[in-house]
């Protein structure tokens, strides 16, 4: 349900809710594996390891594009339209801290939208962008085995509940690899798709940035994320909630307060121009 981070305390801060969205958004792709419930049993890590594979295979078949809601508070309150398309996506604000927008704001709304739609800068930007927070989903994928000690929880006729935990021996390749190596938490699979339905973790420790010098995220923050199918065979993030703590040089917040709830999923037609993405996200107001 996936904007890099390095050390360096610009990059991040920047970049943390990416970090911890995107890894858990690369476990969320289309697998090709049987169902739970019909596999053998086997190690929970060997499940995950497995997992990986699959959701790595068919991340490359999933060219689904999707019109949503997404309400967000983040210090802020707002709502906005999403309209997916091949050549980007449109994101309209129409309601912020609990109310529409008036006829003044609605239209600074829409002259934003149309400068941002023909500018091939702010295009190439959001490409770029999302080029990185693949690769970066990519590599947090591939710690995931490893990153953690897992077990199963619980398991009933639908899901199934794997917990995990740090695992001591993991040595994690650069900052996003920390973030995600000291987290604990759990893993709730759909059993008859092998879909993840929810992840949900907690910092066990504090992580440093620079040896502290430049940063450091307090044990206890929390992420979740909740997915559900929204069409036959088709999963999407329905809810993000992050509540990361921490300072930076010169006391900078660097706390991470994210609740993103995500809503109305229809499927937008492949071909959709970005001038139309633009009119459709007018009309779902």
């Amino acid at each position: 349900m996936l904007k890099n981070l390095h050390l360096k305390t610009c990059g991040s801060m920047r970049n943390l809710k990416s970090t911890l969205r995107l890894g858990v958004l690369s476990v969320f792709l289309l697998t090709g594996l049987l169902p739970l419930h019909a596999q053998t049993v086997r190690e929970p890590k060997e499940i995950v390891r497995t997992a990986m594979q699959a959701e790595l295979s068919a991340d490359l078949n999933d060219h689904s594009r999707w019109h949503y809601r997404d309400d967000q508070r983040d210090g802020t309150h707002t709502v906005s339209i999403v309209v997916e398309t091949d050549h980007g996506s449109v994101k309209r604000l129409i309601e912020k801290d609990g109310r529409p927008l008036t006829q003044a704001e609605a239209s600074v709304e829409d002259a934003r939208v149309q400068t941002f739609i023909h500018d091939p800068a702010q295009l190439a930007k959001q490409k770029k962008d999302g080029m990185q927070d693949g690769k970066n989903a990519e590599e947090l994928l591939r710690m995931l085995p490893e990153a953690f000690n897992w077990k199963i929880e619980s398991e009933d006729a639908q899901n199934m509940t794997l917990h995990f935990e740090p695992n001591p021996s993991f040595s994690p390749p650069d900052m996003q690899g920390r973030v995600l190596g000291q987290m604990a938490g759990q893993l709730v699979v759909d059993k008859a798709q092998n879909r993840i339905v929810t992840i949900s973790g907690k910092l066990t420790q504090d992580v440093t940035i620079g040896w502290g010098l430049l940063g450091r995220l307090h044990q206890g923050g929390t992420f979740r994320v909740e997915r559900r199918e929204v069409a036959p065979g088709l999963w999407q993030i329905t809810e993000t909630h992050v509540h990361i703590e921490g300072k930076a040089l010169f006391f900078k917040n660097i706390g991470q307060q994210q609740d993103e709830v995500q809503t109305e999923f229809v499927q937008v037609p492949h071909g959709t121009t970005l001038d139309q993405a633009a009119e459709m996200s007018k009309s779902l107001k």
